[in-house]
């Protein structure tokens, strides 16, 4: 039986089960830190990291102090500490209190290398498996700042998710809300990592899905590479409609616009031809975008004259033929 639906069933005025009482059984603080029953009990043997008090029949019951201790023990594991030293620090956090923590935190980060992005890919999903938020931040801007934007978004940000939605389609369910934390959390720290373009005489860039397509991660990094390599944009985002990616473009005379469609039933021919042959401008002296369609959802559909990036790279250094004014120009991957 379900321990929290045991919990909330029962009368006040009935005498508490073995596994009733303060604090938190094992299985739901393993699911609330996102792993499982046997892990805890492992940490517990292993490392001392078990629960200080047992009911009746030895049922572990995890205080708010043991909670705290394996909370931080998770927390270190994610930034590539090995168990044991990770449980030693975690324990002497509970003995000393929190203002020791961090030198020891520091000094261990001092110690090391940056990780790899195999370690953070693996750092993220544990951290946004058990809601860690601020682990999740921390990790995704080690990512950028110790890898570069381009590299986090291929080798890190992309894996996770691909690794994180796997596991969602494999708990049949269970870990939306996982995805939707992570999903943020990318999309913060892409918005993060560059700052305001300045203005520019250049003609812009238009970014926008297509209309009822909500994948926007993608675009948003290709929105902040362009934003290092100052590339003037004008970014709309997810489900953009028929009219306003049309309006967009006849009011701002974009050099390239890039439609995103994540699969083949959103993918918009009629939209990518229309725009293609749309033209601005005084007779004479009219002008046309170039039209760049990313997203596997346009694999076999072709559009004549478009751009068909398959990576973030070749994206870049296709853009950046168009853009000769910008002296960096990523090579292809």
């Amino acid at each position: 039986m379900d321990e929290g639906r045991e919990v909330r069933h029962a009368q006040p005025s009935q005498a508490q089960t073995p596994e009733e009482g303060p604090g938190v059984t094992t299985g739901a603080l393993a699911r609330r830190l996102g792993v499982s029953p046997t892990t805890l009990r492992s940490w517990d043997r292993r490392y001392g990291l078990g629960p200080v008090q047992r009911s009746t029949g030895r049922h572990r019951r995890w205080t708010d102090d043991d909670v705290a201790v394996v909370e931080e023990m998770c927390r270190l594991t994610t930034t590539g500490l090995p168990p044991a030293e990770a449980a030693r620090l975690a324990r002497k956090r509970l003995m000393t209190g929190p203002p020791a923590l961090p030198r020891q935190v520091r000094a261990a980060a001092r110690a090391t290398a940056p990780a790899s992005p195999e370690r953070l890919t693996r750092g993220i999903a544990r951290a946004a498996t058990r809601l860690d938020a601020p682990t999740v931040h921390s990790l995704l801007a080690d990512a950028v700042r110790n890898h570069g934007l381009v590299s986090s978004w291929q080798d890190v940000m992309v894996p996770v998710l691909h690794l994180v939605g796997r596991k969602w389609e494999e708990a049949g369910d269970r870990y939306v809300e996982v995805e939707h934390l992570l999903s943020w959390h990318v999309s913060r720290a892409l918005h993060q990592a560059v700052p305001v373009a300045p203005v520019s005489a250049l003609p812009p860039l238009v970014l926008a899905c297509v209309p009822a397509e909500q994948h926007v991660l993608p675009l948003e990094a290709l929105s902040a590479a362009l934003g290092e390599l100052g590339v003037p944009q004008r970014m709309f985002g997810a489900a953009v409609p028929v009219e306003a990616v049309s309006a967009a473009v006849r009011r701002t005379g974009p050099r390239v616009v890039v439609l995103w469609a994540q699969a083949r039933s959103t993918a918009s021919l009629p939209l990518a031809r229309h725009l293609a042959e749309t033209h601005w401008g005084v007779r004479g002296a009219r002008g046309k975008p170039a039209v760049m369609l990313c997203g596997p959802g346009w694999a076999g559909r072709g559009v004549r004259g478009a751009l068909y990036p398959t990576t973030l790279p070749e994206a870049l250094h296709q853009i950046g033929r168009l853009y000769p004014e910008i002296s960096r120009d990523p090579a292809p991957a």
